[in-house]
């Protein structure tokens, strides 16, 4: 039977017991229904993890036993940024959460030309935060132990001139290069264009900022497909998927 993961920053190596923060007790004791002898994992989403026990369980409050650090080795050699294009509701979500399984490090999402979310200041911050969410629910599941960095809503210029990485990759149809063309970084950003795709312009100013143009096959992909499938290659050729 699979263990429950709960992310819980508040996670200590000292500790012995731990009240679990409401979040996690309404997910654990109010959904999940588990009751004292239950076991769980917490992790504090910077590498530590831990067993532990239900010992207390109220209705509004619980609390556990740590029994067992665990060494968790779910992380990825290969270090990978995603600027993905922001698409509309669940196509985001979808990206973002699949870019977790696939072991990403961090996500940061990018208002481009064909763009079609209009995100001013407040209702960035919720789809932010609502993304958070989305990060933390593929990290309880996958069983990573890193939460990767979700960055701010930016310009699709500040992100490329931000891009610091070894290896920089844009998808472009009509480029003539594949992934098999190219050496084996430590440090790789991904471009992944909104529902519309990237502008002739924008994939310009990807190139003058230091990005490859890769051809990806014969098909066009949707966004959300296109950065997981983009993503699976990469692990599998230079990362943890091999």
């Amino acid at each position: 039977m699979r263990i429950p993961r709960f992310y819980c920053p508040q996670l200590r190596q000292d500790q012995q017991v731990l009240d679990l923060p409401d979040t996690v007790h309404r997910h654990a004791v109010q959904v999940l229904r588990l009751r004292p002898g239950s076991v769980i994992r917490l992790f504090d989403g910077k590498g530590l993890e831990f067993q532990a026990e239900l010992t207390q369980v109220e209705k509004r409050h619980s609390q556990v036993q740590l029994m067992t650090a665990i060494e968790n080795q779910s992380e990825s050699p290969l270090n990978i940024t995603l600027l993905q294009g922001v698409s509309r509701g669940e196509r985001m979500d979808f990206a973002i959460q699949k870019a977790v399984e696939l072991g990403v490090s961090t996500i940061v999402p990018v208002v481009t030309e064909r763009c079609n979310v209009q995100l001013k200041q407040d209702r960035a911050q919720k789809r932010l935060d609502h993304w958070q969410g989305v990060l933390i629910s593929a990290c309880e599941q996958s069983g990573r132990a890193c939460l990767p960095e979700l960055a701010a809503v930016t310009t699709l210029d500040a992100a490329l001139a931000g891009s610091t990485d070894e290896l920089k990759l844009v998808l472009n149809p009509r480029a003539t290069q594949s992934f098999n063309d190219l050496p084996q970084p430590q440090t790789l950003s991904l471009l992944i264009g909104p529902e519309g795709g990237l502008s002739e312009a924008e994939l310009d100013l990807a190139a003058q900022h230091g990005f490859t143009a890769l051809q990806f096959g014969p098909r066009i992909l949707r966004t959300e497909t296109a950065a997981v499938a983009a993503l699976a290659v990469v692990q599998t050729l230079w990362g943890d998927l091999a």
